[in-house]
């Protein structure tokens, strides 16, 4: 239910905490008091998914060496809570099932190989900068797909149809219900809806290879080794994937979106070297105090110990990496691949910059697509869960240290001061 009135705390060292999680988490501390480790473990996980799918093949895709990475970061620096460990085992061990299902699945259907996966959209921009309103406008075009919340979380078959969709859409049910106990106001920060398309890079996230982990947590070990490493073999996964996703529901467009792709931006091109990439524009002045204020949200939930400074350092460099290596990738391929759209423009007139974007992929865009895109923005006006706070000066930022590290990629865009 939308809730007008609420505004977002700023208080993030000291995140909300319902009754039952402080006692789990009190709970937790005293058994870790007494020598008792609850630290995550690679090969109780992999037993786990194991036992679980009743399969053994995993794929071999280097993915158990980032996995390892970041376990190790999850134990060596995260700090997280009880709830926040087991919140991780399972998200892990899950991820670990369906590797195993996705194997399987593609030795006993082989013909999901030879799938097209069409046209594609591809959605990239630094976050907050309107990368999820026109993710879900693209995505209202009746021709066009993306991802959904609940596919993002399971992208397996069941056994039946209708099996099928009542398992994903309960399981992404009661986890958005479970965020919302978790952080009642994470939903004024990101709306999350199991019907509409959400981020792909929980779909990388079955490679352990993804910035979703240094979003959520204090990661900063496994987050450079990231940024080290060749994703080539992480995005062949990644588009299997799509493919086994489309065998179960065809499309004949796609359209996919999150900022994780501009740091990886030449590698997406390489394995998707048709795509039309879509990259969004906003003043860096609100764009990082606002993703700061998401992470320590998504961080409070997962942990007691939140630095809005550090997160703020980290992700003020990070951004800036995405920017200067998309730049770089851009430079090195045909412009005629790209459009950019400004956040201002979008708010202004949507429909105008949807034309724009589907001129150029080559999609029809009629009246009736038009009117799907107008119901969409009908129905989700801005702020319906609330008013999303925050202040550069929570962060340790400044308007002058923004401009110090995006007067660049400003200049190179036109962007205005919002």
């Amino acid at each position: 239910m939308a809730r007008k009135n609420l505004q977002t705390s700023t208080d993030y060292k000291n995140p909300y905490r319902p009754l039952p999680v402080r006692i789990f988490n009190s709970a937790g501390k005293l058994v870790e008091n007494l020598g008792l480790s609850s630290s995550l473990d690679i090969e109780k996980l992999t037993a786990t998914a194991i036992r679980k799918a009743g399969l053994r093949d995993f794929g071999d895709d280097g993915h158990f060496e980032a996995l390892e990475v970041l376990i190790n970061s999850i134990n060596e620096e995260a700090e997280l809570t009880q709830t926040g460990r087991l919140i991780q085992k399972i998200r892990l061990a899950s991820a670990l099932v369906h590797r195993l299902r996705i194997e399987e699945l593609l030795k006993q259907r082989p013909e999901i190989h030879e799938i097209d996966l069409g046209k594609i959209i591809l959605i990239t921009g630094l976050q907050r900068s309107g990368t999820t309103i026109l993710h879900r406008l693209l995505n209202s075009h009746p021709d066009i797909r993306g991802v959904s919340g609940a596919e993002a979380l399971n992208p397996l078959p069941a056994r039946n149809k209708a099996e099928e969709t009542i398992t994903r859409n309960l399981h992404a049910i009661l986890a958005q219900r479970l965020i919302s106990y978790l952080s009642p106001q994470f939903m004024a920060v990101h709306p999350i809806d199991h019907k509409e398309p959400e981020e792909d890079v929980m779909l990388l996230d079955l490679n352990f290879m993804s910035q979703a982990p240094e979003a959520t947590m204090h990661v900063p070990s496994y987050s450079l080794w990231l940024e080290e490493q060749d994703h080539t073999r992480t995005y062949e996964y990644f588009h299997r994937v799509l493919k086994i996703l489309c065998w179960q529901r065809p499309a004949s467009n796609w359209v996919l979106k999150t900022p994780h792709h501009m740091e990886y931006l030449d590698v997406f091109l390489k394995v998707f070297p048709t795509a039309t990439v879509v990259q969004t524009h906003r003043d860096p002045q609100k764009t990082m105090p606002s993703f700061c204020s998401m992470v320590a949200h998504n961080c409070g939930i997962f942990s007691d110990h939140v630095d809005p400074w550090e997160i703020a350092r980290h992700w003020s460099r990070k951004a800036r990496r995405m920017v200067e290596l998309t730049i770089r990738s851009r430079d090195k391929t045909d412009s005629d691949r790209f459009v950019d759209v400004s956040y201002y423009d979008l708010m202004k007139d949507p429909i105008a910059e949807l034309r724009r974007i589907y001129l150029k992929a080559g999609i029809d865009f009629d009246a009736e697509s038009a009117r799907q895109a107008e119901t969409f923005m009908k129905r989700n006006p801005q702020n319906r869960f609330g008013r999303h706070v925050y202040h550069l000066s929570d962060f340790g930022l400044s308007e002058k240290i923004i401009e110090d590290h995006f007067s660049f990629y400003r200049e190179k865009h036109k962007i205005p001061f919002e």
